[in-house]
């Protein structure tokens, strides 16, 4: 008995009962209708609110990907600009360097051209200062002679023997 009671309860159960077939569905439908109600929306919306969210941070990394790169070009045009801007001062400054050691060349050619030149003017000068003094001694040696021979009794030994000691006088005044 036990055993057909369970095959009987078995068997209702695996039997199509058609009561209860309409009362879970309608029981469905009703929980269905409900969770629609109450729960449906709240669940599509943050759904949608995920989706957005998720749209949003995509939207966000896109943009700062673009800046990113805008960036990024930005500082290599402006690397490049930097790039450029130093060979040029560096040019300029070889070429400054240049045009400096060529002004001291210049004013150092042109003072030793000076110097040389004052030099000569100098040794010119004295020159003329040397010629000034042998002449004067020259003169004073004429007129010392002059006075001798006047002194003197002229004959002409005595006069080559005064002409002789005047050169000699002369000869140790220039050593």
């Amino acid at each position: 008995m036990l055993t057909s009671g369970i095959i009987l309860l078995a068997g209702s159960l695996l039997s199509p009962n058609p009561g209860l077939i309409f009362w879970t569905a309608v029981t469905f439908v009703i929980v269905l209708l409900i969770l629609k109600k109450i729960a449906w929306a709240p669940i599509l919306g943050a759904l949608e609110e995920r989706e957005k969210g998720i749209q949003s941070s995509i939207d966000r990394a896109h943009q700062a990907k673009d800046e990113s790169e805008a960036i990024l070009r930005k500082n290599r045009e402006l690397l490049a600009t930097a790039d450029a801007e130093s060979d040029r001062i560096i040019r300029e400054g070889k070429d400054y360097a240049e045009k400096l050691r060529a002004d001291f060349t210049d004013k150092a050619q042109a003072e030793a051209k000076k110097m040389i030149a004052s030099a000569k003017d100098e040794i010119e000068q004295e020159k003329r200062r040397a010629l000034d003094v042998l002449r004067n001694e020259v003169a004073d040696l004429a007129v010392k002679g002059a006075e001798k021979i006047i002194k003197t009794a002229l004959d002409a030994d005595m006069q080559k023997k005064i002409v002789d000691s005047m050169i000699q006088d002369l000869s140790t005044k220039r050593n």
